[in-house]
């Protein structure tokens, strides 16, 4: 079974930079699949464990020149002593920091975040800058002592120390190809190793010809000189490339967010005294002090105490949930009000924490069909502008134009053919909307899942444990001889001795109805029937018709109430109190307090939505009607939802199915689109595209409405990016130049390639503004009516 690691690959500047990573280790044995990420820095890699190793992989990374400390994992959570890098599915991936551990040394787990020789993505922004600063500041002297400067702005002061002015270009000029523009010359020189082509690549050539060129001509007398064209070339792929690294580091703050959840430190009970250790020393079996106020630093179980604990930052579940002793709890989540004795339960890279970020990371670094066609795109799109600028300059070479005005050319082409805007479009917009999804607690696995979410047009919607709760609530209490709360009292006092799920149900209502407990003799459980005991010295008997009969108990008009509330497939349950019957109490399964908003969130998306149920015809419409469903699949065996997709499928829909069990899993499956509720089964949480945290329907039509934003700002990036090289590629070969004199100059090219780049980064980042409705903070005053559980006995 092949397994599936992040890795932290630090130093990928450009987007498409990614290649060179991608072409090398597709080539090495046991690689699968390589998906590389300039915006995270990182790689996702599914390999063979029998082939190959995490520790390869890394050393493989290093060996393209980039840094790789090994698997990415967020701080605080893991534990490198209990989660070797050799071994592991679903690794814990993070936002990285190197150790700048040497080539061939095995790596471990890293920690906070990463970058090319252990920088950060912020150290990484912060040499861009130092890199254009100086290349900015050498550039003005260059640019005010070059032909170009003094015509243009008349300077005429002459060169210090008795030097030509091409001599004075030449010494300015070092700094600026040696350090700042090093990157760019380091870059190619791996894209070729590599044996594919980049933006690198590019502006390597461009800037090398021009400077090389102009070292010819001042090694060999003087002449016309491009040290101004090359510097300011430079410089201003430089500034563009600092503003966009600036930007696309923002699409990934929801991973960082997720990261800081993890609490730094826990305290662990030790022979009984509190003892403060880092989080990542927490093993399985530790028991953990959590006092109000303080985060639950890893999963477990609560061993003592009573509180409740705010798990928004985790699921998207707005309220507290309440816990008790025998309760699960999360880690990162926050304790309220009492204190809780936690037994560690998952830890590193197996708390819920590490694998909500695995996922979201998987997802970012994942492709969507349209990124695969870009990326090939992208790679020709360089060997034509290589060729286009060889051309170029052989056409204007050719007609009779000079030498120097024939390299102006070729170098804009080159320059302004650089497809970094290509390589960005969509993983930018793809990093925004995951993370987008992931503050929302809407998961999206891959980049497949969240382009085709916006294509649904029918969404199928499994009934019990996703519209409904699935489990049994009272909806009528019909009584006659007695009082309400008396026959609750009476009722509740025989139901609470009962395990029955329909007893409990009765229970929790009396409980709300404040109804005082009152106790009970000679209790008898009366299998598949009901129960009788007496409670404060009279026999009350509670269940089903055939209990009745055996009890000589006659129900008269009371058992046409009965009928009439069970042929609309409520549960019914007789109450018979001294022989007498005095009350029918009905129930239900209860929907879901948002399914109806939910539905209707859909139908504003344009999108039909279906019910499947194993319910008879009759009481499956009736739910429907009440939620506002437009299509009711009822008396569906578990084995046959995935036919019923299908059918749809084959009508010519785009369906996404929604569920939370085993037998779910098949119709996930089949779906264009499988949504897992997250309080749902592990198989189908496994088997679908997209996961709902919350369990909470209301976030379906919000992860539809992230996919159609997500991939709306892919469309526009893609559009902007090859219009602008279709557009720009003439103007720079000086296709206008004979008629309008329409001339474009390297760094003017420059400029604009970068913008553009800026351009889409920020474009994806506007996604951040996609309206979402916001999470319920409290119960609705309003619920929908119950629907129907098909009619049985009541034990």
């Amino acid at each position: 079974m092949d397994n599936t690691t992040v890795l932290e690959v630090g130093g990928l500047h450009w987007a498409t930079s990614t290649a060179t990573i991608e072409s090398v280790l597709r080539r090495r044995p046991g690689v699968v699949s390589v998906h590389a990420n300039a915006v995270n820095q990182t790689a996702s890699v599914t390999y063979d464990p029998d082939r190959t190793s995490v520790a390869e992989l890394s050393k493989w990374v290093r060996e393209c020149g980039y840094h790789c400390a090994g698997r990415s994992v967020p701080q605080h959570v893991c534990d490198p002593m209990a989660e070797p890098a050799t071994a592991t599915a679903h690794p814990m991936p993070a936002v990285h920091a190197g150790n700048g551990m040497p080539a061939g040394h095995a790596p471990q787990e890293t920690m906070g975040h990463g970058g090319h020789a252990g920088m950060s993505m912020d150290a990484m922004v912060r040499d861009m800058r130092d890199r254009f600063l100086v290349a900015l500041v050498l550039s003005i002297p260059i640019m005010l002592w070059s032909p170009m400067g003094r015509d243009m702005f008349g300077f005429t002061v002459p060169a210090p120390f008795g030097l030509r002015d091409d001599v004075f270009a030449l010494l300015l000029s070092l700094p600026v190809v040696f350090y700042s523009s090093w990157i760019f010359f380091d870059g190619a020189y791996r894209a070729l190793k590599a044996r594919t082509l980049d933006m690198m690549v590019l502006v390597a050539v461009a800037i090398g010809a021009g400077w090389l060129y102009s070292v010819g001509v001042t090694l060999t007398g003087g002449g016309e000189v491009f040290y101004e064209a090359a510097s300011v070339l430079a410089t201003f792929v430089l500034l563009g490339h600092w503003f966009e690294m600036r930007a696309r580091g923002g699409a990934n703050d929801a991973i960082r967010t997720l990261l800081e959840l993890a609490p730094p430190k826990a305290v662990v009970l030790r022979d009984g005294e509190p003892v403060e250790v880092p989080t990542a020393e927490v093993v399985v079996g530790d028991v953990l002090l959590i006092r109000p106020g303080a985060k639950v630093p890893v999963d477990g179980v609560v061993a003592d105490g009573i509180s409740e604990v705010d798990e928004s930052m985790v699921t998207g579940e707005s309220l507290p949930v309440s816990k008790a002793e025998g309760s699960e709890v999360i880690g990162a989540s926050i304790n309220t009000t009492g204190t809780l004795r936690v037994r560690a339960t998952k830890v590193g890279s197996d708390t819920a924490l590490a694998q909500i970020v695995a996922m979201v990371q998987e997802a970012q670094n994942s492709k969507a069909p349209g990124q695969r066609l870009a990326d090939r795109a992208a790679f020709w799109l360089v060997l034509v502008a290589l060729i286009g600028g060889v051309g170029t300059f052989l056409v204007w070479w050719l007609i009779g134009g000079d030498v120097q005005m024939a390299l102006l050319f070729a170098i804009t082409v080159v320059v302004i053919t650089c497809p970094d805007a290509l390589g960005l479009a969509t993983p930018t917009a793809i990093m925004v909307g995951t993370g987008l999804g992931a503050k929302r607690g809407v998961l999206f696995k891959n980049a497949t899942a969240l382009e085709t979410s916006a294509r649904i047009d029918t969404v199928v919607m499994d009934k019990t444990g996703t519209l409904t709760k699935g489990e049994p609530e009272v909806t009528d209490v019909v009584v006659d001889g007695l009082d309400e709360n008396e026959l609750l009292t009476l009722v509740a006092a025989v139901e609470r001795e009962s395990e029955h799920p329909l007893a409990g149900a009765i229970v929790r209502y009396a409980t709300t109805r404040d109804i005082a407990g009152a106790s009970l003799e000679n209790f008898r459980n009366v299998p598949g029937h009901g129960a009788v005991a007496e409670v404060r010295g009279r026999r009350v008997a509670v269940g089903n018709r055939e209990l009745m009969v055996a009890e000589n108990v006659d129900f008269g008009s009371l058992m046409d109430r009965r009928d009439a509330l069970a042929s609309t497939g409520r549960t019914a349950v007789l109450v018979a109190v001294d022989g007498r019957g005095v009350g029918v109490i009905a129930l239900a399964d209860a929907a879901r307090e948002t399914s109806a908003e939910a539905v209707a969130s859909l139908h504003k998306l344009g999108i039909e939505v279906v019910m499947l149920s194993g319910d008879n015809e009759a009481t499956a419409r009736r739910i429907a009607g009440q939620l506002g469903i437009d299509a009711v699949i009822a008396e569906v065996l578990p084995g046959d939802k995935a036919d019923k997709v299908a059918d749809l499928q084959r009508a010519g829909r785009t369906v996404a199915m929604v569920g939370d069990g085993v037998n779910d899993a098949p119709a996930l499956a089949q779906a264009d689109l499988g949504i897992a509720i997250g309080a749902g089964t592990d198989v189908a949480i496994e088997t679908a595209d997209l996961v709902l945290m919350r369990s909470d329907p209301l976030d379906v039509p919000i992860a539809l409405r992230i996919g159609r934003g997500t991939l709306r700002k892919m469309r526009q990036n893609l559009g902007w990016a090859v219009g602008y090289n279709t557009i720009a590629l003439p103007i720079a070969a000086g296709v206008f130049e004979p008629a309008f004199g329409l001339v474009l100059r390297p760094e003017i090219a420059a400029l604009s390639m970068s913008g553009s780049s800026l351009i889409v980064a920020v474009n994806a980042l506007t996604l951040k503004r996609l309206h979402l409705p916001s999470p319920p903070q409290e119960e609705p005053a309003a619920r929908p009516a119950p629907e129907p559980v098909p009619t049985g006995p009541h034990r």
